[in-house]
């Protein structure tokens, strides 16, 4: 007995300790839990985020305020800075006495507005019944005022929220006889860079103004052979080729023997020259006979007549087979009767060569081509809507697309017709090429330059720089920079126009303003509405 009684102590004892385990455990678990449930909401609250149901505090109405988020918010308000809720619209919310605003800037399908959303206790309230403005301070620019009017559940700004949304935000509103004041900075698009670092980094900071611009036309073109010194050589006779003397691009003169062929009917011509010559000879012989026995009286007058009139006939046939090979481009002398020689008849280069030796050819078919290329046109496109602007006469600058050459000549041709199909007319320049840079073939760019135009306001071109797909120019405000989107205009090499988003004696970036633009992504430049 004794010593069953002692086992069911022992066992007893276990139990007991093993309970006083589990309870020790499940009030430390609690513990715990309460001690960082408070620092999560801090978290949650320092990120803007808006509370889902899931979370501690209640949600009365979609359109009500987090009850939960907002008591948090007004007891850290007196221990730290204040920190901007997120509203149910996902803008920036306000709350005081029980009284909220909600504002955002609302841009999908439309242009960017203000939109503001009020509450009260907790539940969204008539906008009609608050009577709404803000005010919006931007870095060297003068305040703006915007006013607002009802529009289905919020209040709609009357003006646009013009970019960059990088401001200081002042919001007042007038409800049951109470103002309500506040504020927030929202920022994107910006740095800071001391002058010590503009002189380090080489940034140059100029002044927006006036300037003169020279309006350029910029065209797309090709180099062609000059026409005009180009020349297709085809054989005057039928023949085969014996001998070919050049190759494509060898140098000629003129005159120079190119190729050599074998034809008959050069043959022909020739004997029949031959023949002539010796009628001639033989008329000559008896004209003179004749002409002076008839003197001496010996003859008949018929007789010297006849002679006469022989003679004068083979001098016909005579200079009529002459001319004939003349024609043919072929001389009397040479190796043989079938020889003919095919020459270049202009100074030049070989640009094109179809034959070779053994060939047999006709007299339409084409064997060189032989161009001068010591001048070359420059042929543009024209669309339809620049015709008017080019004129005969006008000087444009070349440019080879392929490295880094230019020259300068003048337009020689304007087209006189638009193409059916490409709705383009074509323009011709004649441009000088002793060096043969500007070779048949080449692309090139064609800037076509007007009289020169007074603009109110242009920057450099190098302070042109592109931003979240946005053409910017980086202003600078004492020690900021910041990016300022622009409409741009007519531009020339070293000034561009601004129409819109830029002001007369604004300072900005201009040469190695790039850097700014690293400098920016770098540090993120976020769209925060």
């Amino acid at each position: 007995m004794t010593l069953n009684f002692n086992k069911s102590s022992k066992k007893t004892g276990q139990v007991i300790a093993i309970i006083v385990v589990i309870i020790i455990s499940i009030v430390l678990g609690g513990l715990i839990l309460k001690a960082e449930k408070p620092k999560a909401m801090t978290e949650e609250h320092s990120e803007g985020e808006v509370h889902s149901e899931s979370e501690e505090g209640t949600h009365d109405e979609s359109t009500g305020i987090d009850k939960k988020a907002t008591e948090d918010h007004e007891k850290q308000h007196s221990t730290q800075p204040e920190e901007v809720l997120r509203g149910p619209h996902g803008g920036k919310l306000f709350v005081k006495d029980n009284y909220g605003v909600e504002i955002t800037i609302f841009e999908e399908d439309t242009s960017p507005e203000f939109r503001i959303y009020t509450y009260l206790d907790e539940k969204a309230l008539d906008p009609v019944l608050s009577k709404v403005s803000v005010n919006v301070e931007r870095l060297g620019r003068k305040p703006e005022k915007y006013s607002f009017s009802k529009e289905k559940d919020y209040l709609k700004s009357a003006e646009v929220v013009a970019e960059p949304h990088s401001f200081e935000v002042h919001l007042n509103s007038q409800y049951n006889n109470k103002s309500y004041s506040f504020s927030y900075s929202q920022v994107e698009g910006r740095i800071s860079m001391s002058d010590k670092q503009l002189t380090l980094n080489s940034v140059e900071v100029l002044t927006a103004g006036p300037a003169k611009i020279k309006g350029i036309l910029k065209l797309q073109g090709e180099i062609k052979l000059n026409a005009d010194k180009s020349v297709t050589i085809v054989p005057r006779v039928g023949g085969i080729i014996e001998k070919v003397s050049v190759n494509a691009g060898d140098k000629v003169r003129k005159g120079q023997v190119l190729a050599t062929l074998s034809s008959q009917m050069i043959a022909e011509v020739r004997s029949d020259l031959l023949a002539a010559q010796k009628r001639v000879a033989l008329g000559r012989t008896t004209y003179k006979r004749e002409k002076q026995l008839w003197e001496e009286k010996i003859s008949a007058q018929q007789d010297y007549l006849q002679a006469e009139n022989d003679l004068q006939e083979a001098e016909i046939n005579l200079s009529r087979v002459q001319q004939k090979l003349g024609a043919l481009g072929a001389g009397t002398g040479g190796a043989g009767q079938t020889r003919y020689d095919i020459r270049s008849p202009i100074d030049g280069v070989v640009t094109s060569k179809k034959v070779s030796q053994g060939q047999v050819v006709s007299e339409i078919d084409s064997l060189f081509e032989v161009s001068d290329l010591s001048t070359v046109w420059a042929e543009m496109t024209i669309y339809a809507k620049d015709i008017i602007t080019v004129k005969a006469g006008q000087q444009v600058v070349v440019k080879s697309t392929a490295f880094d050459a230019q020259t300068v000549g003048k337009i020689g041709y304007v087209g006189s017709l638009v193409g059916e199909q490409s709705r383009t007319a074509m323009a011709r320049v004649v441009l000088n090429n002793p060096d043969r840079t500007w070779l048949p073939g080449l692309p090139v760019n064609i800037e076509l330059t007007s009289n020169e135009v007074d603009v109110p306001l242009a920057i450099s071109v190098e302070g042109v720089q592109s931003l979240n797909e946005e053409v910017v120019v980086f202003g600078r405000y004492g020690t900021y920079f910041e990016a300022r989107p622009v409409k741009l205009g007519r531009q020339d090499e070293k000034y561009v126009e601004v129409l819109e988003g830029f002001n007369a004696g604004e300072k900005y970036a201009a040469g190695n303003s790039f850097l700014i633009k690293a400098d920016i992504g770098k540090a993120g430049a976020s769209h925060d509405h």
